[in-house]
């Protein structure tokens, strides 16, 4: 065999020999075995986030009878515009934990309990018809906006009510633990109205006082009056009145001082918005008919359609 031939036979074991060429050029071993997913999360996770990915659920609080926001209907799975938005966010999670296993659970809650739920660990996302305040931005937190609505009053089509000043002395029925209770409160001491305000426990029990004649009206956003009478099928016998009495802007809740859950939220909106998913949202629940038969048909509003808009969505 020849010199030349021999240095080459020589080159070519040693690069197949050689370890060096196992790795890349930083140095990593590139036959080892890949290292599972699980191991490669980020370790520095606080709050909800590393509770999730200890625990492997996300608990989601919902509502009975907030259609279309957060329902259930016929003891199936809740669900509404709400829940589905929520959803979006427990993508966004799974992406943080990076394929960790993370399942959903549910969790009922009234307008009394939603906040002390959120703050206490019992839900880690508040998914209903919650108004947005200085009072609450104390104790817990929200996502952006996903809902402009207002208070007004629902009456029967065949009594004397049709705004505020025809009140007087009657008696209104609200659900407790609402902005809406209060701000009726604060309205019959300032008008002097001699009201008779019940506070049901949620808004079908309102209804029903309103329905069955234990009370002349009953005082919500219009977005849950108008679900009640679609929900209920009363179109010919009840309607929604005056003018608005109320601003409340709608968020999801989560745990205040929790800025990794923040950003996941605020991703979770960003990627939805992005994608269309914002307004399919809005669309599915207000304009088409819902998955449970009924059909609200409300048009977004201007404010709603802004705040989309600011946040990528191409808002209709």
């Amino acid at each position: 065999m020849s010199a030349a031939r021999l240095i080459g036979l020589a080159l070519a074991l040693a690069f197949i020999a050689s370890p060096v060429w196992a790795e890349d050029i930083g140095g990593a071993d590139l036959t080892a075995p890949p290292t599972p997913s699980g191991d490669s999360l980020p370790t520095t996770l606080s709050g909800t986030l590393a509770k999730a990915r200890a625990s492997g659920v996300i608990t989601l609080g919902y509502r009975d009878a907030s259609f279309p926001f957060s329902y259930v209907r016929d003891g199936a799975e809740p669900l509404g515009y709400s829940l589905d938005l929520c959803k979006g966010v427990v993508d966004e999670i799974a992406r943080e934990l990076q394929g960790a296993p993370l399942r959903i659970a549910y969790a009922p809650v009234t307008s009394d309990s939603r906040i002390e739920a959120v703050t206490s660990g019992k839900v880690d996302l508040e998914c209903g018809s919650t108004t947005e305040n200085v009072e609450r931005r104390k104790v817990v937190a929200f996502s952006p906006l996903i809902f402009v609505a207002g208070t007004k009053l629902m009456a029967r089509r065949d009594g004397a009510v049709r705004s505020l000043r025809d009140l007087g002395g009657k008696t209104l029925v609200v659900t407790s633990g609402t902005t809406n209770e209060t701000a009726m409160r604060g309205l019959n001491d300032k008008y002097n109205l001699g009201l008779t305000i019940v506070a049901a426990s949620d808004h079908d029990a309102s209804y029903d006082m309103l329905a069955s004649g234990k009370a002349d009206a009953f005082a919500t956003d219009d977005v849950l009056l108008n679900g009640q009478i679609a929900s209920h099928h009363a179109a010919a016998t009840m309607q929604v009145v005056g003018d608005f009495l109320t601003y409340e802007p709608y968020g999801l809740m989560f745990r205040k001082d929790d800025p990794e859950m923040a950003e996941a939220v605020r991703r979770a909106f960003a990627a939805m918005a992005a994608d269309g998913q914002l307004v399919a949202n809005y669309r599915k629940w207000f304009l088409d008919t819902t998955p449970t038969g009924e059909r609200i048909d409300l048009p977004m509003s201007l404010q709603l359609t802004e705040a989309l808009r600011a946040m990528g969505a191409d808002a209709f």
